[in-house]
């Protein structure tokens, strides 16, 4: 069933109050949106290695050598989940 509204039977105020109801509703979904994209997501190096199910050790040489970047707020290491996931290379397996 389709809403209608009929606007010569709304006052200024009725009318303001509909509009903003309808931006608030379309801010919402877009911030719903916005919070699921997670490639902004800071990952503690913990969480990195778990994502790529590897050792500590590993990350840190990784790391060390650039083959993925990390940011840092005093001792504390995190990664860009964006990217972690872009450092990952597709590798080309050669069949017998």
């Amino acid at each position: 069933m389709e809403k209608s509204i009929l606007l010569h039977c709304l006052t200024p105020e009725e009318f303001k109050v509909i509009i903003k109801e309808v931006i608030q509703e379309e801010l919402v979904t877009i911030k719903k949106e916005l919070e699921n994209n997670d490639s902004d997501v800071l990952l503690t190096r913990a969480e990195t290695c778990e994502l790529l199910k590897i050792d500590s050790s590993t990350l840190w040489h990784w790391t060390k050598n650039g083959k993925i970047d990390c940011y840092g707020i005093g001792n504390r290491r995190y990664y860009k989940k964006e990217d972690v996931l872009n450092s990952l290379v597709l590798l080309k397996v050669k069949r017998a």
